[in-house]
């Protein structure tokens, strides 16, 4: 009995205060889900007092520790269709669905205006509004409980696609200096305002159409105007280009403008060799011969009949300046990037690396490039940022163009197809990850960089690999591999957007390793000249148009060759269709062109 002894009587007390706490537990319970089922709104549609709504911003509260309520609730999931959501759910009006913070609309208005000689030149005006307003549902609206669950569901599903589909932009990638460019002031000669305009409206949009997608507005602001402002002998370069691009478009006196051009080409080159001369200002210098190369394959034709400086001896200045300002050190620190890239260094590599291909020699830093290829804490230097495609398949195509070389001064074939199969397997391991082209736009019609330089990536892949297959003793464009890749190829190119708008000139190199090689039969070739008449007049010139004056040459001189060995009956697939390297070409008739 529990009265028996003392410990018993202690016992039976203790299970009375148990039964006495369960019991008021549940009636509290009892009492909380009662109150959670709230009345409908009123006519008024006034929202319900704080004692019936907690405040939304709660859920981001830690749970109480003696709560047995808040353990495990899951704050990503919707208000739940129970039975207690439900009683008023078809009255419920559709403005308590997006409660939480107050809507709210914003204005932007941004103005940037280019004074010359303190006259204001050009002014561009956008207005940009951010809503969070949310647009109302006819009267008498009603929704489902699973409609909503599956509204919340698929935001929660896009809110996460979108914040991983693309990369957060760093802005501080590259050592821009972010300056303002609100007033331009550039001190013009007497007739020179034209050629400048014509530079600013017509030549500047063309300049790195890939940084601009990846550093809005930096090619502008960051690069060409602070070098307008301070840099005499970039300024004479882009006046230089801008004569040259009236020249091709425009329908002047080709005495007068040919003076425009060789003035200022000749002030900008007189100016570098001083500069060289005196070995002061080592960055403007650079910025000035960089652009003495870069700008010319924006504009005008395979060759203008005036007198020039080839881009590889500019090239050899480039080398010597950068070398003096140590900026290969500055990327290869082996403990991992500090700081932002020096851009000069980027464009530099991306000159060097396809250039050599041009010259069928190795890169000036191929073993910088080697060694960042290796590289697992620092192996980037803004090639993807700049041009579009990936780092490490760059590096790859640098390697290439070292065998290539070594293929001219004599290596032996065994040792050439070994490297060729080896470089082949790097190749493949850029690969991992890699689920194909996609349209490189999202879903509310806005272009994707991240998607568009996977694509660009792609291709360049491809075409190094259709380069790789080239350095291969008894190679012929009729061979399965260059046929399948160039197919491969024609497929991922069709995710690139095409035209004046596009990013065809951004793929002058792959355009040359793939062209140069497809049969006439093949799909490619139709494809490519669909590209071109795309284009326009822009096709014309430029790398692009010395591309297209490349490649119809080879076609020419491989149906020429074709004509000599076999009966025109003959298939134009046929295996022993003939190789016309374009190298051999361009050297033939003393076309010395950078084209990338």
């Amino acid at each position: 009995m529990w009265w028996s002894n003392n410990d018993a009587r202690r016992q039976h007390k203790e299970d009375i205060k148990t039964i006495i706490k369960r019991k008021k537990l549940a009636e509290k319970t009892s009492s909380m889900v009662a109150s959670s089922v709230s009345p409908p709104p009123g006519l008024s549609h006034s929202l319900p007092p704080s004692t019936t709504y907690s405040d939304p911003l709660d859920r981001t509260r830690s749970a109480s520790i003696d709560s047995q309520y808040s353990v495990g609730f899951n704050f990503n999931s919707p208000p739940l269709a129970t039975t207690e959501f439900g009683v008023y759910n078809t009255q419920m009006h559709p403005d308590f669905m997006f409660n939480g913070y107050s809507p709210y609309e914003v204005d932007v208005k941004t103005e940037r205006q280019m004074f010359v000689d303190d006259v204001p030149t050009l002014k561009e005006s956008h207005v940009a509004t951010f809503s969070t307003y949310q647009t109302p549902l006819p009267l008498g609206t009603t929704l489902q409980p699973e409609q909503f669950e599956s509204e919340w569901l698929d935001f929660i599903r896009q809110e996460g696609k979108h914040s991983m589909a693309e990369e957060t932009l760093n802005v501080s990638f590259f050592d821009f200096a972010h300056r303002s460019v609100e007033q331009v002031k550039v001190e013009l000669e007497e007739g020179d305002q034209r050629l400048f305009d014509r530079f600013v409206q017509r030549v500047l949009p063309a300049i790195f159409p890939m940084l601009e997608t990846t550093q809005h507005g930096s090619v502008g602001s960051d690069l060409v105007f602070p070098a307008l402002q301070s840099n005499n002998v970039y300024l004479h370069c882009c006046l230089s280009i801008a004569a040259q691009h009236i020249r091709t478009f425009d329908d002047v006196p080709v005495k007068e403008i040919e003076n425009d051009i060789m003035s200022h080409r000749y002030a900008a080159i007189q100016l570098l060799c001083e500069a060289l001369k005196r070995d002061d200002n080592h960055e403007e210098s650079l910025d000035a011969a960089l652009g003495l190369i870069f700008l010319e394959c924006l504009v005008g034709p395979m060759s203008d009949g005036l007198l020039d400086v080839a881009w590889h001896q500019h090239f050899q200045a480039v080398i010597s300046l950068v070398q003096k300002l140590e900026l290969p050190g500055a990327v290869s620190q082996t403990a991992g990037q500090v700081g932002p890239i020096p851009f000069n260094m980027t464009l530099t590599s991306w000159i060097d690396i396809l250039g050599a291909t041009m010259q069928g020699t190795a890169p000036n830093f191929a073993h910088m490039y080697r060694e960042k290829h290796l590289s697992s804490l620092n192996p980037q230097l803004g090639l993807r940022e700049l041009m579009g495609c990936e780092d490490r398949v760059m590096y790859l195509i640098s390697e290439i163009a070292c065998l290539d070389s070594l293929k001219c001064d004599g290596m032996d074939d065994y040792a050439l197809c070994n490297h060729v199969a080896s470089l082949g397997e790097q190749i493949t391991l850029t690969e991992v990850d890699d689920t194909g082209p996609k349209m490189p736009f999202n879903a509310n019609g806005t272009l994707s960089p991240k998607q568009l330089c996977k694509n660009i990536t792609s291709a360049f892949r491809l075409a190094s690999r259709i380069y790789l297959c080239s350095l291969i003793p008894g190679f012929s464009p009729s061979q399965p591999s260059p046929q399948v890749l160039i197919e491969k190829l024609t497929h991922v190119l069709q995710f690139i957007p095409s035209g004046p708008d596009g990013f065809d000139r951004s793929l002058v190199w792959v355009y040359l390793m793939s062209a140069s090689v497809a049969l006439p039969s093949s799909a490619f070739r139709a494809f490519f000249e669909d590209r071109v008449q795309q284009l326009g007049n822009a096709a014309m010139h430029g790398a692009f148009g010395r591309m297209v004056t490349v490649v119809k040459k080879v076609w020419a001189e491989s149906e020429d060759q074709l004509a000599q060995v076999s009966s025109p009956a003959s298939s134009c697939s046929d295996p022993t269709y003939p190789y016309v390297n374009w190298r051999d070409v361009m050297r033939a008739n003393s076309w010395d062109a950078l084209l990338i």
